[in-house]
């Protein structure tokens, strides 16, 4: 399953790039209704369901000439991230920083799992957040998940 979305994104980031979207992820597994391969882009200017299905038309015969699951049947769908967006790349890291995030653990620290605080810092290997007058390095290989706060 890994190949699939490897080599999806090898081969679609270029060209989904060139036509002005950022290819946040690529993930193929299996749902209720069969395998699903969905790709995540964005924007500068935020993705409509009319980006989305631009980028299908583009990518849909592509897929068809690179078969990437071997002629298994799929379920393709392009989306946006969504509000939430985890915080994967470093432009994720880079758009949020100074504001409020939510790091999750793999595993707990002090007794809990979850804090937030304002991104201060990032590199390849730490995450650091400011809570009030405290701040706090977290080394990435711990982080299940980072996300931003939402705030209404």
């Amino acid at each position: 399953m890994i190949k699939v979305k490897e080599v999806c994104k090898e081969k679609l980031q270029p060209i989904i790039e060139q036509n002005g979207y950022e290819l946040v992820d690529v993930t193929y597994q299996k749902e209720a209704n069969g395998m699903n391969l969905v790709f995540t882009i964005d924007s500068e200017q935020g993705v409509t369901i009319d980006d989305c299905e631009k980028v299908h038309k583009i990518i849909d015969p592509i897929l068809d000439e690179l078969n990437p699951t071997d002629d298994k049947p799929y379920i393709l769908s392009v989306s946006s991230p969504g509000i939430d967006r985890p915080i994967k790349t470093e432009r994720d890291f880079k758009r949020n920083m100074g504001g409020e995030i939510e790091i999750t653990l793999f595993q707990k620290l002090d007794g809990k799992k979850k804090f937030e605080g304002q991104l201060i810092y990032f590199d390849e290997k730490i995450v650091k957040i400011k809570n009030g007058n405290d701040e706090q390095t977290f080394e990435r290989s711990k982080i299940a998940h980072i996300e931003p706060v939402i705030k209404f």
